[in-house]
């Protein structure tokens, strides 16, 4: 039955991800906000939903390995797995101009993820903290956006006389949102109650499980969104996809789960996966950066950073 429940878990995530992802696209297009803006923002959060709810659920539960491992591990695959896997499929250029922005916000929040790990403890005071500049973010991000939009429409660019989206239209979209959102919560149910049955079934470590299986797992909608997108040859939406969730990984879900019940860190995390996260990012930076175009041979070399570190992982797996 863990197997069942982890399945079970895997495929509604996977599945609600898609529909709550689906929904919050379409909404963002009726309401002509840019590819980009819907990448780093509904897509991204839309996309994290998961862990959001994977994170809280491990928190009630007593497991702070699976709560902090799962956002630690999701960003870490989010970059060298997904980001690496889909500029593996097809190069992808960076906008220098946006990532300016995005990236700093990124820098940031990763940062005040890292000393709040080496803490020690996630308190209330640093959910706050951390929500609130996630706020800032959102409202900046929009702001930038809609001037954009208006001096488009100025200039006769934008689509200033575009209909105007029906009640029934929307009412269809916001069916798919919410019921996204019904079924990552169920999913992530089973997936937190399969994920901490098997770690004490095999005496593998609660925060190994966290950063590998729950993870890779909750991460799963935004590797099928970044891999579309590459396939389709958006870039800007697989790149913002993964900037945007990262910042929400760690301002949102570990902000509102810290704001819900104050965690302890685990002492593996500390030794060693914050530092993989933080290196990971730099790496993000640096192929972002070099060329403002991510290649397959950026790629690689992050599926193969991945690829490494789990085996560690895998060789240090006992609880």
């Amino acid at each position: 039955m863990i197997f069942v429940y982890l399945v079970l878990g895997l495929v509604l995530l996977v599945a609600g991800g898609e529909f709550l992802v689906k929904g919050a696209v379409k909404l963002a297009e009726k309401f002509r906000i840019s590819p980009l803006l819907i990448g780093l923002t509904l897509v991204g959060f839309g996309t994290s939903t998961p862990e959001l709810v994977t994170s809280l659920q491990a928190a009630f539960a007593g497991s702070p390995g699976i709560a902090i491992g799962n956002v630690v591990g999701s960003n870490i695959a989010n970059i060298l797995f997904i980001l690496g896997a889909a500029a593996l499929i097809f190069p992808i250029a960076v906008a220098k101009d946006t990532f300016k922005r995005d990236g700093a916000v990124l820098a940031i929040a990763t940062l005040l993820c890292v000393g709040a790990v080496l803490s020690g403890q996630l308190a209330r005071w640093m959910g706050i903290l951390f929500v609130a500049g996630l706020a800032s973010y959102i409202v900046f991000a929009f702001q930038q956006d809609r001037k954009a939009n208006n001096a488009a429409a100025a200039a006769g660019a934008g689509p200033a006389d575009a209909p105007r989206p029906t009640a029934g239209a929307i009412g269809l979209d916001l069916v798919f949102v919410v019921g996204g959102l019904a079924m990552t919560m169920l999913g992530a149910r089973f997936l937190v109650n399969g994920a901490i049955d098997l770690a004490r079934m095999f005496s593998i470590s609660e925060t190994i499980i966290g950063l590998t299986i729950v993870a890779v797992g909750t991460s799963l909608p935004e590797l099928i969104t970044s891999v579309m997108a590459s396939l389709r040859k958006q870039g800007d939406i697989a790149f913002g996809n993964i900037v945007g969730s990262n910042v929400y990984n760690i301002l949102g879900i570990l902000g509102v789960t810290a704001i819900v019940k104050p965690i302890p860190v685990p002492a593996e995390i500390i030794r060693l996966d914050i530092w993989v996260m933080l290196v990971a990012t730099v790496l993000l930076f640096l192929a972002a950066t070099s060329r403002w175009r991510i290649g397959r041979v950026e790629g690689g070399i992050m599926l193969l950073g991945y690829a490494a570190y789990v085996i560690w992982l895998g060789m240090h797996a006992a609880a």
